[in-house]
C-alpha cells in the first residue's frame, strides 16, 4: 500500500516553491506540472469511487471509466484557462503539455512504488508507453480545438468531438495492453506513432503563431 497523497506533496511542493521564483513559460510550467498531479490523484479518486458505487469488476475500469475520468478531469482546467484567462495559443500548448507531463509522472512514480523498480522493461513501458499515451490525449484535444477556432467552425460540437477522440484512444490504447502478445506491442508502439502523426498539425500550427 502506498500514500498517494504523501507522494503528492513530496513532489508538489518544491514545484510551487520554485514556482515563486521563477517568471513566464518556467513558472506556468511549474503550475500546470502540479495541476496535472492534482487531476491523477483525483482522477483516481472518482474512478475508484464509481469501481465501488457500481459495483464493476476491476479489469473492466480502465476500459469503461478511467478514460471517460481522466480525460474529462484534464481538460476542466484547460477550459478555465481557455475561457477566463485566454491565454495566447503558445501559452495553451505549454501548459497542455505541462498538465500532460505531470499527470503521467505522477501516475508512474505510484505505479512504480507499487510494482517496483527492477524490471528495466517494465521502466521503459511505463515512460515511453503509458506516459506518452496521457500527453498525447491532451495534445489531441487541445489541437482539435485551436484548428476549430482558427477555421470558425468551434462550437460545443467540436469540442465534444475532440474530447470523445481522447476517450475512445485512451479506451483503445488500455484494451490493446491488456491482451498479451502482438496485440500489447501494438498498444505499447501506438503512443509514440501517434506523436509522429500530431506533429504534422503541431508544425503548421506553430508556423501560424
Amino acid at each position: 500500500m502506498i500514500y498517494s497523497e504523501n507522494i503528492l506533496i513530496c513532489i508538489a511542493a518544491p514545484l510551487l516553491i520554485a514556482a515563486i521564483f521563477l517568471r513566464g513559460e518556467a513558472r506556468r510550467f511549474a503550475v500546470f506540472f502540479t495541476v496535472g498531479m492534482v487531476i491523477c490523484l483525483l482522477s483516481a479518486y472518482i474512478s475508484g469511487f464509481l469501481e465501488f458505487a457500481g459495483m464493476m469488476e476491476a479489469d473492466k475500469i480502465p476500459l469503461y471509466v478511467s478514460p471517460v475520468v481522466e480525460e474529462s478531469m484534464k481538460v476542466l482546467p484547460l477550459i478555465f484557462v481557455l475561457l477566463v484567462i485566454q491565454p495566447p495559443e503558445e501559452g495553451l500548448f505549454l501548459g497542455s503539455v505541462a498538465l500532460g507531463t505531470g499527470f503521467a509522472t505522477f501516475e508512474n512514480c505510484c505505479y512504480i512504488l507499487t510494482a517496483g523498480s527492477e524490471n528495466l522493461t517494465y521502466i521503459l513501458v511505463r515512460g515511453l508507453a503509458v506516459g506518452v499515451m496521457h500527453l498525447v490525449c491532451v495534445l489531441m484535444v487541445i489541437l482539435g480545438t485551436i484548428l476549430a477556432r482558427r477555421t470558425r467552425t468551434f462550437s460545443l460540437a467540436a469540442f465534444v468531438g475532440a474530447l470523445s477522440t481522447a476517450m475512445c484512444y485512451h479506451s483503445l490504447y488500455n484494451l490493446l495492453v491488456s491482451q498479451p502478445g502482438v496485440t500489447s506491442i501494438i498498444g505499447y508502439v501506438m503512443p509514440l506513432f501517434t506523436v509522429g502523426v500530431l506533429t504534422v498539425p503541431y508544425r503548421r500550427i506553430r508556423k501560424e503563431i
